[in-house]
């Protein structure tokens, strides 16, 4: 049988014990893990360290050979990591079937706490891992691709030079996520738009949902008939602290000009990974359950529960305030802050007056949506 989706597909059990040869031969993916850990024995004598890394990790590894089993290794360690940079709530599961596949639309914050937070509650309330896009251009480094894809991520093609070539991935991609959903093959998480929300405004892009909709089979569907078929859950992740927040508004600054560095994408998924984020939440929206829906209802009604379902904390009010948002006729109830409001705008300290009013911006923008959204109720 052919395998169709080779290229872009998650690894396979039968794959998962080549791919943790290559990982154990490969030294960056070994130097990165050291330097993460905070391994000072690996500046000083690399190839000692490496070898007594590789025969830490051949002993956690052994019997890993399907990927629920690598994903299961891997938990404890995320756990871990969430637990020391935040504090983590979420709703909305208890509506959904572990025995059902959805397609979850989110919001996307960072790069890879987004998804990772939503596994952690899958997995806690019974249900399996969703499978996770991910763009290849973040995907520079071998090892980076065998974690990624051993950890059920499957590839978005974005480095592609012509028309025909982004039709013919986006077929293939859209043809993917549909077989997985209708196959119930399991759950996937994608990101409403392409690339962060670095200035904190939450939209869906249309051309996420338009690609879906090239998995139709014409001329007995139209758009409208597939996107009602991919049973879409909308997911909104809230922050109480960006843990990329300063390099986003670094970026946001210089504008379409940025030059991003080699591998900087790598440091930005350790940056959130590891810095503090204080409360976190993540809400499980209402399933769009309509037979047939259009790409402009599906944007709004996305859209609509993002806003409704953002959780706003104190340090979106201290931005708000900040920049001299109007007094609020109607105040949001938000958590007790982690962080005073004097470390909270110290975060800025060092920054232009520009990138400092756009750090801020990013913060504020949920609650000028949600006045937005209060005014038109």
């Amino acid at each position: 049988m052919a395998d169709l989706y080779s290229e872009i597909r998650p690894y396979r059990d039968a794959e998962v014990s080549a791919v943790v040869d290559a990982l154990l031969s490969d030294n960056e993916f070994i130097d990165t893990l050291m330097a993460l850990r905070g391994n000072k024995a690996a500046q000083w004598l690399p190839g000692v360290a490496r070898l007594f890394a590789r025969r830490f990790l051949r002993k956690q590894l052994v019997g890993v050979d399907t990927v629920e089993a690598f994903q299961g290794l891997v938990k404890p360690h995320l756990d871990k990591v969430v637990a020391s940079t935040s504090v983590f709530s979420s709703d909305g599961i208890e509506q959904l079937s572990a025995d059902s596949s959805y397609l979850f639309i989110s919001n996307h914050r960072d790069i890879v706490m987004d998804s990772a937070y939503a596994n952690i509650v899958l997995v806690e309330q019974g249900h399996r891992t969703a499978q996770i896009a991910i763009g290849d251009n973040l995907l520079q480094k071998p090892w980076v691709a065998h974690i990624m894809r051993i950890n059920k991520s499957f590839i978005v093609k974005r480095n592609l030079s012509g028309p025909k070539q982004q039709l013919a991935a986006s077929k293939e991609l859209a043809s993917f996520m549909r077989s997985a959903i209708e196959e119930n093959r399991g759950s996937l998480w994608i990101a409403h738009r392409e690339g962060r929300a670095k200035d904190g405004d939450d939209r869906t892009e249309a051309a996420v949902l338009k690609m879906l909709t090239l998995s139709r089979d014409k001329p007995l569907e139209s758009p409208d008939d597939v996107l009602g078929k991919v049973n879409i859950v909308p997911i909104t992740i809230s922050y109480e602290l960006d843990p990329c927040d300063v390099r986003k508004a670094q970026e946001l600054a210089v504008g379409d000009n940025y030059q991003k560095r080699q591998f900087e994408d790598l440091e930005s998924i350790a940056a959130g990974i590891t810095n503090e984020k204080g409360r976190v939440h993540l809400k499980f929206g209402t399933p769009l359950t309509q037979e047939t829906l259009s790409v402009a209802a599906a944007v709004e009604a996305i859209d609509k529960q993002m806003v409704e379902n953002y959780r706003l904390f104190q340090t979106n009010i201290w931005a708000h305030e900040a920049l001299g948002g109007d007094n609020m006729t109607q105040r949001p109830e938000v958590p007790t802050a982690t962080i005073s409001h004097a470390q909270f705008m110290a975060r800025f300290d060092g920054l232009t007056p520009l990138e400092r009013n756009l750090a801020l911006s990013a913060y504020a923008k949920p609650v000028f949506n949600w006045l937005h959204h209060l005014a038109k109720s």
